[in-house]
């Protein structure tokens, strides 16, 4: 990150941040504002990804993905919503499609997209009788560290065999670019990406309960393999 603003100059400047910890949040906002005199925008987008399942993946795993992926949100919002107020900003919290759309083996990141959801749309309409607006990002599988980490895992290589063909290869992460620089500039309430992600959110009335049938009904020896897998006693890799 030093090296990119290097490259950017003036338009450009570093502050690291663990979201887990609010005074840093607090320090780099602050020194923010101090460099270049308000905030107008911001995207809580950090987040962390575990396969595992429910009953064998660690308490320390599960957790630690609550507490980054939601209240990392919380605390990132918590942090500039005053400047975000003040100037008539936007503020962008990344959620997933996971928010309405809950797999196998992904409880714990689920949970914390649909938290990251429902605490989105409250905050919205907080925010609504201000100058400030909030908005909601969804993505599907992204070209992104975490979800190539993710597929690595011998759990989830064997759950990709249950997934639709078009679901089984991330999209290029300039898709997930393009729709936030789109949503930043028409301060969209909701943007997603790939373009399936929305009818899949409309749909999740239906999605969810179909998906569950599928996986159990035609699925289930591969279900049953990836969950063994998923055990860390297994020692086919990490479970979480």
């Amino acid at each position: 990150m030093e090296a990119l603003a290097a490259e950017l100059g003036s338009r450009a400047a570093v502050f690291e941040a663990d979201t887990t910890d609010t005074g840093a949040l607090e320090r780099a906002v602050a020194g923010t504002v101090a460099r270049f005199g308000g905030i107008d925008v911001g995207i809580a987008n950090a987040g962390i990804q575990m396969s595992g399942a429910v009953a064998t993946a660690s308490e320390r795993s599960i957790e630690r993905t609550l507490e980054v992926n939601l209240l990392g949100v919380w605390r990132t919002d918590r942090a500039l919503l005053p400047q975000i107020t003040l100037r008539g900003g936007y503020l962008l919290n990344v959620a997933s499609l996971a928010a309405a759309s809950h797999a196998p083996l992904m409880a714990a990141y689920a949970a914390s997209k649909a938290g990251v959801e429902a605490f989105t749309n409250s905050l919205r309409i907080e925010t609504s009788v201000t100058r400030a607006r909030v908005g909601c990002a969804y993505f599907g599988f992204i070209d992104t560290d975490i979800v190539r980490g993710s597929f690595a895992q011998p759990s989830s290589a064997q759950m990709r065999k249950l997934l639709p063909p078009f679901l089984r290869e991330p999209a290029p992460l300039s898709v997930a670019i393009d729709a936030i620089e789109k949503g930043i500039e028409k301060r969209s309430a909701r943007l997603w990406a790939p373009r399936y992600v929305g009818p899949a959110l409309a749909l999740r009335g239906v999605l969810q309960p179909l998906t569950e049938w599928q996986m159990v009904r035609f699925g289930r020896k591969d279900l049953a393999e990836a969950v063994r897998l998923a055990d860390p006693a297994s020692g086919a890799g990490r479970g979480g």
